[in-house]
């Protein structure tokens, strides 16, 4: 079985209009009710069955006059006026008589005995009155066509009279997930297989997108039944989307199998992530191939499969909105390709910050936690932090202002803390948030660093790095140790076991108050780092240390209680320290962050904690100023 092994390199907006071009969908239309027809696209020109009104009707309450009856009535000389002979009572809405060609509001008339009303001033012809045809004349174009329908069309097509109209049907999209490791169920999970995720996650953007969506079973890497189901989804829809299989792996048969159907216009794409796409041609109709990561996934759908669809609709492209922020951190990139990075968003001082998340094709949680998308293109080096950049949002900016923003040391608390306060957190490490904070990025930079000289966390900051205008606010102390497996089979109790042979170690990022942590440690036991094996291998949160010592991949991390308990581990204490929250005096002033103290301060917080372990919250919400250390 032939594997494709190169992959191109073809600019993204070149290989969509290749691609474009080479479509001819087969549009179908069919009929349907108007009220069953919201966001579908008008297949042709509709006109009005009716009228409307169909009748000329009174717009008011009032009577119904003959107008050449009433031109004598003056102020100064009253007209009575009878009704039956000269007028009938009508209601808003009520047919006119044919009789009569005005109506005058029941507040301009007084009424008398014996079914008479006087009147002080004459009537217009047809004032007060809806004539036939005010709003749609019978025969007139209520809609054109490659119109989306909106919630008022459906109102103005129904008083036209109309019970069917001619709508496009919506696209099929044929949607094949690929992989002898893919599973549909979580019973079904074990070691080395994973769930399907990603066809999921497409279906639901087709059917956003106006498109249907049609999602087989996944199929497993075998050429014959990859290419047997793609062959009956190429049938059976207008647009096919191929998950995984689109690189060069022994198992890729995704653009050999296409190739030998139909053409394959571009494999790869100068897109990162997304760069394995597969763009071709079966039978007429668009075949794409999608890398199997996730963010990958996504981007690439984005990218290709959305203008697939509004081609298909005869819609314009829909840009999501734009808007100009300045980065926190420095974003390099390769000249290659247009890469795509996942963006937090939030105002600080009045001023839009961005903050880059993790940029792994992997990493789905990065596309949950984004605000926003920045696109760094082709052939550039990336940007600088503090440089302003456009960013394309995912969520609205109303919302994005109501969450403040923490970028500093990861703990598991602050997820406990953005459960009930709006919070949007990136983990930089303690340094990193010292950093944002001196430089106005961030309301809050969760820290805990040690003074090596005094043994006492974070307080030494104020005076370091920072002017009487910043706070210290305690926070938890926690408990950090080491995180072995259950069991601890290579007996691991103390910092010099990180020395060992057989001992393989995660660490956290540079920067990290942990890491800081195990610096010290590791000089106090005159322990080099080059002993340790893996020291060099980072983690950004102490939840992903425990998940690799879980897996195996890792014997050991240094790294809080909380984490090791999460994950079913072992854990050999080494000290207990603050984990604290520094900000700008300011800041205390805002209600976001009053909500926030107002929650660790509280008893549901301190219960929440003690739920995890290894934590105590006894001077939680506690402010220290600089003036205050000794």
């Amino acid at each position: 079985m032939k594997r494709d092994k190169y992959i191109d390199n073809i600019d993204v907006e070149e290989a969509l209009q290749k691609f474009l071009s080479k479509i001819d969908f087969k549009r179908e239309i069919e009929k349907k009710a108007p009220w069953d027809s919201l966001d579908r696209i008008t297949g042709d020109l509709i006109s009005a069955n009716f009228s409307s009104p169909n009748y000329n009707a009174a717009a008011m309450d009032g009577i119904a006059v003959l107008s050449k009856k009433t031109i004598n009535a003056r102020e100064n000389s009253p007209l009575i006026l009878k009704e039956k002979t000269d007028f009938l009572y009508v209601n808003t809405g009520n047919p006119l008589p044919k009789e009569y060609d005005s109506v005058i509001m029941i507040e301009d008339v007084v009424e008398l005995d014996k079914g008479e009303v006087e009147i002080i001033s004459p009537a217009r012809p047809w004032q007060h009155v809806r004539p036939v045809g005010e709003d749609i004349i019978k025969g007139e174009p209520v809609l054109f066509a490659n119109h989306k329908i909106r919630p008022q069309d459906i109102g103005a097509l129904l008083s036209a009279g109309l019970m069917e109209i001619p709508i496009y049907k919506k696209p099929k999209v044929g949607i094949i997930p690929t992989g002898t490791e893919i599973v549909e169920d979580s019973k079904e999970l074990s070691y080395g297989k994973i769930m399907d995720s990603n066809s999921r996650m497409f279906a639901a953007m087709v059917e956003k997108w106006g498109g249907e969506a049609s999602r087989f079973s996944p199929t497993e890497d075998n050429y014959h039944k990859l290419s047997e189901t793609i062959k009956k989804a190429v049938q059976e829809n207008d647009i096919v989307v191929i998950n995984a299989g689109s690189s060069t792996g022994t198992k890729d048969f995704t653009a050999s199998i296409i190739g030998d159907m139909g053409e394959v216009l571009s494999h790869g794409v100068a897109l990162k992530p997304g760069k394995p796409t597969i763009l071709a041609v079966v039978q007429g109709k668009p075949v794409l191939g999608i890398p199997g990561y996730p963010v990958s996934a996504f981007i690439s759908a984005e990218t290709f499969l959305k203008p697939l669809i509004e081609n298909y609709l005869l819609q314009k492209k829909q840009n999501r909105s734009k808007i100009k922020a300045v980065l926190s951190r420095s974003i390099p990139s390769s000249l290659k390709h247009r890469e795509i990075v996942r963006v937090t968003l939030g105002f600080i001082d009045g001023k839009l910050i961005a903050t880059h998340l993790s940029r792994g094709a992997g990493v789905s949680m990065s596309l949950v936690k984004a605000d926003a998308l920045l696109e760094i293109p082709r052939n550039y080096e990336g940007y600088q932090k503090g440089e302003e950049v456009e960013v394309t949002l995912l969520r609205p900016l109303e919302e994005i202002g109501e969450y403040l923003i923490s970028i500093g040391s990861h703990d598991i608390v602050m997820d406990l803390i953005a459960d009930e306060v709006n919070l949007s957190s990136t983990h930089t490490g303690s340094m990193g948030g010292v950093t944002a904070l001196k430089k106005c990025q961030t309301h809050i930079a969760p820290v805990h660093i040690l003074n090596e000289q005094n043994g006492v966390y974070n307080e030494f900051l104020l005076d370091k790095y920072f002017d009487d205008e910043t706070v210290l606010i305690r926070g938890v102390e926690r408990e950090q140790g080491l995180i072995v497996p259950k069991g601890n089979p290579k007996n691991i109790f103390e910092i010099s076991d990180l020395s060992k042979d057989n001992i393989v170690f995660i660490n956290r990022q540079r920067g990290a108050g942990t890491r800081i942590l195990l610096d010290y440690l590791l000089k106090k036991d005159e322990i080099r780092s080059s002993e340790i094996s893996g020291y060099e291998r980072e983690a950004t949160t102490h939840m992903a240390c425990a998940t690799a010592v879980k897996s195996g991949s890792a014997d050991v991390a240094l790294g809080i209680k909380a984490a090791a308990q999460v994950m079913d581990l072992d854990f050999i204490p080494i000290t207990f320290e603050n984990y604290d929250f520094l900000v700008k005096k300011e800041t205390l002033s805002d209600e976001r962050m009053k909500s926030f103290l107002n929650f660790i301060r509280s008893q549901r917080f301190e219960d929440k904690i003690k739920n995890l372990g290894g934590y105590n919250a006894r001077e939680t919400g506690k402010l220290i100023f600089k003036g205050d250390i000794s």
